[in-house]
């Protein structure tokens, strides 16, 4: 359907958070057409009984259809004067529009409003001039040392022990039963595997244990403690029976030559550790940044203050949520609210990055997303045509543009104001 803008009676009123509401009125002259033209059509196709197919008067299709006609008839103008509308007026919603106030007597005009939500206007009024303190990093031998230890801890094996009781970082197996007020058991029992002071188990479960010789079976009052994950157990108690079949010791490697030669391509220990301390390093150095990064931003966002389309907001929030089928309503409107704060910084971020990455002609280029891809390949050690395949294939092309796109963004940002390291602590 195409209608003439200009017989169309339009107005925006302009709400808070880039809502707008559009108030069109259509003659009653064109919805009458309209209503016409749709009992010729389906006149034309109707099959009544003492009618011929397609012969069927279009008043008595009135007569039997009126209702439905006209409903079929408002859907189709309301959706055609609202395209024709959003046209005229150059607006282009970023969220579904929702129909308020409908407005409708048969011979008179139809009237309607629709609400939705457009793209915000950013202004960039100051984009320098800020001093931000970047964390310092500082690899201690202590923390090379703890990686080291769980590298052994990765490359040990568990000997099994045929006696004593359990002691800090044994793996035991266990049966643990649930027993009624009369100390019978109410089901067959749960085994598991669980490794002593590494949180697998509740305290009570864990204090229990390391009193149990192996091959012993005991009685033992729990509680339940308050952070417990399920709620509704927070604070019970209950009585269990628990029997340890085995326990096992971890057998360490020693932190030798060995060890690096056996763990990836090192000739001794001490390239090993220059290689862990090098990782550690790289990564400590990429979350000062982020932080730096971050701190920078919520200046930036406080010096430019605009407000985000709750629209924007909601679907980010939906995105962090996931799947909300199985929560109830109360708690999923609880967990929105709880939610919303946080969402609504971090739309503010998203589109702060891209006006300035539009404003100041820093996205990504083709040439840019390709580089990135040779550096992949060569870190690889692999073809840059078969790596450019793979993100292709895994949908991460854009995810990669955006990256480099923000990447270039915070090294503009970062040559804009002062960036200060912390005190090593």
């Amino acid at each position: 359907m195409n209608l003439d803008v200009s017989d169309l009676q339009i107005s925006i009123d302009e709400q808070e958070s880039w809502r707008r509401v559009m108030n069109v009125t259509i003659p009653a002259s064109i919805v009458q057409a309209e209503e016409r033209k749709a009992a010729k059509q389906l006149a034309s196709r109707a099959r009544l009984k003492g009618f011929r197919k397609g012969r069927v008067p279009t008043k008595v299709i009135e007569n039997r259809f009126g209702g439905a006609l006209r409903q079929e008839a408002l859907d189709k103008l309301i959706g055609s004067a609202y395209k024709e509308a959003l046209a005229a007026q150059e607006l282009r919603p970023i969220s579904e529009g929702e129909l308020e106030d409908l407005q409708y007597k048969p011979e008179e005009d139809l009237s309607f409003a629709i609400a939705f939500d457009v793209e915000p206007v950013i202004e960039l009024a100051r984009l320098s001039g800020f001093v931000v303190e970047r964390p310092s990093v500082n690899i201690s031998d202590e923390q090379v040392d703890e990686v080291l230890a769980r590298i052994q801890e990765q490359n040990g094996v568990w000997q099994p022990l045929e006696e004593g009781k359990p002691v800090e970082k044994d793996l035991v197996s266990v049966t643990i039963t649930r027993l009624d007020d009369g100390g019978e058991p109410v089901d067959e029992g749960r085994e598991y595997d669980l490794v002593i002071g590494s949180g697998d188990a509740i305290p009570d479960i864990e204090a229990s244990i390391l009193t149990l010789e192996t091959g012993e079976t005991n009685d033992f009052d729990i509680a339940f403690p308050d952070d417990f994950p399920d709620e509704s157990r927070r604070g019970d108690s209950e009585r269990v029976r628990i029997a340890l079949t085995a326990r096992r010791q971890m057998d360490l490697p020693a932190l030798d030559d060995d060890l690096a030669k056996q763990v990836g391509d090192f000739e001794t220990l001490e390239e090993l550790t220059t290689k862990v301390r090098e990782d550690m390093t790289k990564e400590a150095d990429q979350q000062a940044d982020s932080v730096a990064r971050s701190r920078l931003l919520d200046l930036i966002v406080e010096a430019n203050p605009f407000d985000v389309p709750a629209s924007m907001v909601r679907r980010y929030s939906e995105g962090i949520m996931g799947d909300v089928s199985q929560i109830p309503e109360e708690r999923l409107t609880e967990f929105r609210d709880q939610i919303r704060p946080e969402a609504e910084r971090a739309v503010k971020r998203i589109l702060l990055i891209e006006q300035i990455a539009e404003t100041q002609s820093l996205q990504a280029t083709d040439d840019d997303i390709d580089d990135r891809v040779e550096e992949i390949a060569e870190a690889n050690n692999t073809d840059a045509a078969k790596v450019y395949a793979d993100l292709q294939k895994a949908g991460r092309i854009e995810s990669l543009e955006r990256e480099l796109t923000e990447k270039a963004v915070f090294d503009f940002l970062f040559e804009q104001s002062e960036i200060t390291e912390a005190p090593s602590s």
